[in-house]
């Protein structure tokens, strides 16, 4: 059994399993639609059985467990305990005889993300049996109130025990190990704020309230906050009422500017918010979003511009055979989406420097967010500054 994201399952797996000279003799099914057709799916006679993590839950608990070899794709799927996904694969584990997790980022947020993935891999083997034990060895509370903590942080020399104890069940291949990629090019792009649109952003930073052209946007504590003014920089943002306001149209230019300096090479670009994607399709009719069905004619060099959302479309799908060239025109806080979706094209088989340009309002959270995807700072630091930056104000 294999289960991975919705996209990989329904066009990387069985793609690649057709491409291998030892695999040409398995057959697979792919367990996806409707219950009956995945039920219909279940019941082919196959080597191998394809379906998307939404639908593990499903499986469980509809289907009696006869699959004696699991291979979870992007294992970090697995990584809260909180999650019907994973309190589903804790109870059919015992009766799993080999599993095999894959993953580029096993750890994206911190090293507390590890223990559900190796508790899936080897039921505690390597980092015991209880994630309440795992936390009170390996970390402390770095910032706490009372019994709720807020924060964990590593004890020290902790990361290196950590690395020794799944060191038995745990391999890294890095691809800058292994493979000979032609070089990434990271570009940042910088925008500016017009001077009225400047007042709104510091308006809505100071007072956690906006209203423009008589509808208002409110940010109701500090984490949404980050968010509102994330979705300024964007250009547009959403009211109460989650209508959508449009403020300006600072990155397109700058989009533009990359489109036209390409001179007709593919384009992949990544988008956050639901408005930029209307925002995009409405501006550049070439334009198409990614999909399994499309997948092909972009490797083809057949789509100039392909648009994306990191987190539907960054794990798992093989697309370096269309372009080289990404643009981020709204980042946000994820490290592990944005690793994930720059490996779309910066991996194996790439032929050409890839070149990753990041469209950044300048003096904006935009700032704070690339350097969260760099790594320079926390999610939690980043809030706790902008929080900061307002109380000075």
């Amino acid at each position: 059994m294999i289960i991975a994201p919705l996209t990989v399952a329904k066009d990387t797996w069985p793609k690649e399993i057709v491409k291998w000279d030892h695999l040409k003799d398995l057959t697979s099914s792919l367990i996806i639609g409707n219950q009956k057709q995945r039920l219909a799916a279940l019941e082919a006679d196959a080597d191998i059985y394809i379906i998307n993590k939404e639908n593990f839950v499903w499986l469980t608990e509809n289907h009696k467990w006869d699959f004696d070899t699991i291979v979870i794709d992007e294992l970090s799927g697995f990584k809260a305990t909180n999650t019907k996904r994973f309190k589903a694969m804790r109870k059919i584990r015992p009766r799993v005889k080999r599993m095999v997790g894959l993953t580029g980022t096993p750890a994206p947020n911190s090293l507390l993300d590890l223990w559900p993935q190796m508790y899936t891999v080897d039921r505690g083997e390597s980092l015991g049996s209880s994630v309440t034990k795992f936390r009170a060895t390996y970390f402390y509370p770095a910032q706490a109130s009372g019994h709720i903590v807020y924060k964990w942080a590593l004890r020290d020399g902790a990361d290196e025990l950590i690395y020794g104890k799944i060191s038995k069940n745990a391999v890294s291949m890095r691809a800058k190990d292994h493979l000979n990629l032609p070089e990434r090019v990271d570009n940042v792009i910088e925008v500016e704020l017009s001077a009225s649109e400047r007042k709104q952003y510091q308006q809505l930073k100071k007072d956690y309230i906006l209203e423009i052209a008589n509808q208002e946007i409110m940010a109701p504590n500090a984490a949404s906050l980050g968010n509102k003014l994330l979705q300024l920089a964007q250009g547009a943002v959403y009211d109460t009422d989650k209508n959508v306001l449009d403020i300006h149209s600072r990155k397109k230019e700058a989009l533009d500017r990359v489109i036209e300096e390409a001179n007709g090479q593919p384009i992949l670009v990544f988008y956050w918010f639901k408005f930029d994607r209307e925002r995009l399709l409405s501006w550049y009719p070439e334009a198409q979003e990614i999909s399994t069905d499309k997948i092909t004619a972009w490797n083809n060099k057949e789509i100039p511009l392909m648009i994306a959302h990191p987190a539907s479309s960054g794990h798992g799908l093989n697309l370096q055979a269309g372009g080289h060239i990404i643009v981020w025109y709204g980042i946000n806080w994820s490290a592990e989406y944005y690793a994930q979706a720059n490996a779309r094209l910066d991996r194996q088989g790439q032929t050409e420097s890839v070149i990753v340009h990041h469209i950044i309002t300048k003096d904006t959270e935009d700032e704070r967010a690339l350097q969260v995807l760099q790594g320079k700072i926390t999610v939690q630091e980043a809030l706790m500054e902008a929080v900061k930056a307002e109380v000075k104000e």
